[in-house]
């Protein structure tokens, strides 16, 4: 790609290639979660490697509880020390091989290695999740605030492009492995292997032409300590924040609602509804698409409506999602709720993401971003976790389970009510203004 001349929606020394290389991460990491969370590895894991126990889908649901966990404990503070040593592009490269050996070290799971499969999920997701927020720090020095939900966009829906990349590679693999006599369960392993493959290769063009614009900013004193004070200051300010305060608290919930659909898609599908893998990975393929073109139209409609508007018409669209999937008894009725569910997603992860690249102030966006990442990843403990519980305690009925996920779409819209994203920029603006005066201020004495 030449180094063109930026669009209206870039910043001013911002080619079309850079913002292009940044939005291949997306299409890179999407693999990961297509694969390994959503579509081929949680089902194994559920029926090869725990081999269908009744705790089989609370203990998947468990391991991602865990591992978001510590993206959670560490993402303020890995944000802070990026911010403070403007290290977000080498932290993502950390992040970025950490992702990619531990998937592909899931080849050895099978029959008999929970432990070991476990371990691994745990890793993998931890380097995966901890990226994905590096990542989404630089698309406020992309793009322009005006334009910040149409080049989220570019990266979600290029993003779900490589889910697709990766799953229907995976799919090809296991179609020649059963035309050649072996049994799907056999081949699901060697698939990891490609997904970390396509993974490294991906994102080779984001650390090669994606800037570091970032200025250290750390003052005297320990790593850890610049991280902590940095981090301590922004609990400290909070209220000065109160839109993106309540945004996230709004995201937690409505996130809860994404993250367990994301991680139990191909369960439900192969449980609830009797889909083989084959047709699993058909719909997975097919939502992508769908979720792709939500995730690009739907960028360009929240700079036209606004983000509240905007997200709020994807939680109604996950609203009747839910109602349709709880209803669905034959496969037409299943297929049209999980379309929906690509639309919206797409739609709503991009939304959420370009709305706090507008409320964070742009001298603290990896730290901010950091706390986004801790509303993202909370979330993903508790969606999951709610539906492997309700799963749990009605025996293994995962329309009972979806019904109490809905629950959480809901809540995140009756809190949406009540943010105001010029207010908010204005805050966020001030205060970015205020840090740079006091970095610029002459030492007293």
């Amino acid at each position: 790609m030449s180094d063109a001349k930026p669009s209206r929606s870039l910043g001013q020394d911002v080619t079309l290639r850079e913002a292009w290389a940044w939005a291949m991460y997306d299409f890179a990491n999407s693999g990961y979660t297509t694969v390994v969370i959503t579509a081929v590895f949680n089902a194994y894991f559920v029926a090869v490697v725990a081999q269908r126990a009744p705790w089989a889908t609370l203990a998947w649901t468990a391991t991602l509880a865990v591992s978001y966990a510590l993206v959670v404990a560490s993402a303020p503070l890995i944000g802070a020390w990026a911010d403070a040593r403007a290290a977000k592009k080498r932290l993502l490269a950390l992040t970025t091989v950490g992702c990619v050996v531990f998937t592909a070290a899931l080849y050895f799971t099978g029959p008999g290695t929970l432990a070991l499969a476990v371990v691994l999920v745990i890793l993998s997701n931890f380097f995966f999740g901890t990226g994905e927020n590096l990542i989404a720090a630089f698309l406020p020095e992309l793009a322009r605030s005006r334009a910040m939900g149409r080049v989220s966009g570019w990266g979600w829906s290029l993003g779900y492009l490589g889910g697709l990349l990766s799953l229907g590679a995976c799919l090809a693999w296991l179609s020649q492995a059963k035309a050649a006599g072996r049994e799907t369960a056999q081949a699901v392993p060697e698939t990891l292997l490609i997904t970390a493959a396509l993974f490294a290769l991906a994102s080779l063009p984001t650390f090669l032409w994606l800037r570091e614009r970032a200025v250290p900013q750390a003052p005297a004193g320990g790593l850890a300590h610049t991280a902590w004070s940095r981090l301590a200051a922004t609990l400290r300010q909070a209220r000065r924040f109160r839109d993106l305060s309540r945004f996230l608290v709004c995201m937690l919930f409505y996130q809860a609602g994404i993250q367990a659909v994301i991680a139990l898609a191909a369960i439900y599908a192969q449980e609830a509804m009797r889909f083989t893998t084959e047709q699993t990975l058909t719909l997975i393929l097919v939502v992508n698409l769908t979720a792709a073109a939500g995730a690009f139209a739907f960028g360009y409609v929240q700079d036209r409506i606004g983000d509240v508007r905007a997200i709020a018409l994807t939680l109604c669209g996950w609203i009747v999602m839910v109602a349709l999937a709880w209803l669905a008894e034959g496969a037409a009725l299943f297929w049209l709720a999980a379309n929906l569910a690509g639309l919206c997603m797409g739609a709503s992860q991009s939304a959420g993401r370009a709305m706090v690249g507008v409320l964070a102030p742009p001298s603290r966006l990896a730290e901010f971003f950091g706390l986004w990442g801790l509303a993202v990843k909370l979330a993903s403990i508790f969606g999951p976790l709610t539906y492997g519980l309700a799963s749990w305690l009605s025996g293994g009925n995962h329309r009972t389970a979806i019904l109490f996920t809905g629950a959480y779409f809901i809540v995140g819209l009756v809190l949406l009510k009540g943010i105001d994203v010029p207010r908010g920029r204005r805050a966020a603006l001030r205060a970015d203004r205020a840090e740079k005066t006091t970095a610029t201020r002459p030492a007293a004495g």
